[in-house]
């Protein structure tokens, strides 16, 4: 069978990979603990629930404008007024099919053949795969100093005059990290000065922890909406745990807004418009859902920051939001992709192997879930690696004797 090579030489998501992997262990009665998928677990907000069946209800589910619904983009305008202290238009707004979606058409409205898009280690999976989808060039700046934060020189050295974008994750899936106000007011004025767009990543904006703000890119210009290189993507899926609704939006001059509104209505047509209205419902309703679930998230992650004190030979960058921690294991061993098949087949945990991230040696752990799964995950990791912890450990009701370190 012929299949195009482009199409072909795209990697599997590996995180989509490890869960469909932990599914079939489960399916056989395998006590499997997922700490690789980033989902939060709460019950979808109830005034999404209610917009969604109020549109059900009505039996009107027919094709939505290509670049969302009018009501929805008003939710959105004004979620943008009051998180980013920016007034935008209608023109300036698209609703999509996820962030993912906005992030891939996105990189397909700017990219021509072999233009280049800087990359940030450690990066979401899909950024360097998006870009490559659309036949540009991934080029990847990894902090050299031991931090998740990297050096704005080094940014500026990676670009050429090929570079279209700088992509910025912050806080940053993997790392948690929230980059420096310093960092990112550089990079806006960087951007605006060589004319080349600054992709806001702010799906986890507000999952901050201990007061701290990941103040957005537009705190650091003047120029409105049309006039800045600013590209903001955002979402329902983190903040509201709406993971399966599949709603993200962009935020963006009209000129690209235009470009993308092409681009979708020639691929999907539309974005659901009873995910639609859900979204709309969650953005509209009481906003202290999304307290609630960050006042879980950093309960969650103050307890894997006591799980791991006692992990000798772990290091670890404490998150400062998202839900993700990233320990680097490279005292045990420095292939991160042999370290997370070795704690599936041991000890029944999924995690995602940093190499995915552009962190060879580390791993991925997601503290979304429930601080059982969390607490008895951290302890199996431990029981794999660590020499000093209790050579006998019980995964589900069997008895398992460490005999190999």
């Amino acid at each position: 069978m012929k299949l195009s090579k482009l199409a072909s030489e795209i990697a599997e998501s590996p995180t989509f990979a490890l869960n469909e992997e932990a599914r079939l262990l489960r399916e056989r009665g395998e006590a499997v603990i997922n700490l690789g998928i980033g989902e939060p677990k709460n019950r979808t907000p109830i005034s999404a629930v209610l917009a969604s069946g109020a549109k059900l209800t009505s039996g009107d589910i027919k094709y939505a404008p290509p670049d969302g619904l009018p009501a929805m983009k008003k939710a959105v305008i004004r979620y943008t007024e009051e998180n980013y202290d920016r007034l935008v238009a209608p023109e300036n707004v698209i609703i999509t099919n996820g962030a993912k979606q906005s992030l891939f058409n996105i990189f397909y409205s700017i990219l021509n053949p072999q233009d280049e898009v800087i990359v940030i280690a450690p990066y979401w999976v899909s950024y360097s795969e998006m870009i490559k989808m659309c036949l540009g060039i991934p080029v990847v700046v990894t902090p050299e100093d031991g931090t998740f934060i990297p050096r704005f020189e080094d940014i500026t050295r990676a670009v050429t005059s090929s570079t279209r974008a700088i992509i910025v994750n912050s806080p940053n899936n993997p790392s948690g990290v929230i980059y420096p106000d310093a960092l990112v007011s550089k990079i806006v004025e960087f951007c605006e000065q060589k004319s080349i767009f600054m992709i806001c990543d702010d799906i986890y904006h507000k999952l901050t922890f201990d007061h701290q703000v990941a103040r957005p890119a537009y705190s650091f210009t003047r120029n409105d909406v049309d006039l800045s290189h600013i590209i903001v993507v955002n979402g329902v899926a983190k903040l509201y745990g709406m993971t399966g609704f599949r709603i993200g939006w962009v935020v963006a001059p009209r000129q690209l807004v235009k470009v993308m509104t092409n681009v979708i209505a020639q691929t999907t047509s539309c974005v659901s418009p009873l995910a639609q209205a859900a979204a709309e419902g969650a953005l509209n309703g009481l906003q202290s859902i999304v307290e609630s679930l960050r006042l879980q998230i950093q309960n969650n992650r103050d307890v894997v920051l006591q799980e791991m004190k006692t992990f000798n030979g772990a290091r670890l960058i404490e998150p400062q939001g998202t839900f993700y921690i990233l320990p680097d294991l490279r005292a045990y061993s420095t292939n991160s992709v042999e370290i997370s098949k070795f704690l599936l087949k041991k000890a029944m945990v999924v995690t995602v192997p940093g190499k995915e991230f552009g962190m060879e040696g580390h791993i991925r752990i997601s503290f979304a879930g429930s601080v059982k799964d969390i607490t008895e995950g951290i302890a199996r990791i431990k029981w794999a690696f660590d020499p000093t912890s209790p050579n006998e450990i019980y995964i589900g009701d069997k008895k398992m004797i460490r005999d190999w370190l």
